[in-house]
């Protein structure tokens, strides 16, 4: 198998994973929902995307591995039957992995985590302007 679908399946797991876990089998089928989570979104287009390009046998075994994720998302067997799916689809279709490549997010694009630890604190990526504390008055 080929790095480059290796790498792929690689970056395209953590979206599967969410929006199978947001939407069950239904993700397949699934109008997109503007107030959804940006990455369930994105793992549910990949999974249009691969759905749409399948047979119907591959589209069987697409939905069966889906529904197994969507039972049970911690089992990491259907997770890894899921990606399997992924890989074949991507070995099969050049095309596909162009598509699914351009909705990714650019390779080394920064990487944000913010934590907020303690009583009161507050995190985010920017914060302009942010006020705490006890009987705090603004005055411009």
């Amino acid at each position: 198998m080929s790095t480059e679908i290796v790498q792929l399946v690689g970056q395209i797991g953590p979206y599967l994973s969410t929006a199978v876990t947001a939407y069950g089998v239904s993700v397949l089928t699934r109008a997109e929902d503007a107030a959804v989570d940006a990455t369930a979104n994105l793992g549910q287009r990949i999974l249009q995307a691969v759905w749409r390009r399948r047979g119907e046998q591959g589209r069987t075994d697409l939905e069966a591995a889906v529904h197994d994720v969507a039972e049970d998302p911690e089992d990491g067997d259907a997770a890894a039957a899921l990606r399997q799916q992924i890989k074949r689809a991507l070995r099969e279709d050049a095309a596909l992995r162009e598509e699914l490549a351009r909705m990714l997010p650019a390779a080394g694009a920064e990487s944000v985590n913010v934590t907020a630890s303690g009583e009161r604190a507050i995190a985010a990526h920017t914060i302009r302007t942010a006020v705490t504390g006890d009987n705090v008055t603004l005055r411009p």
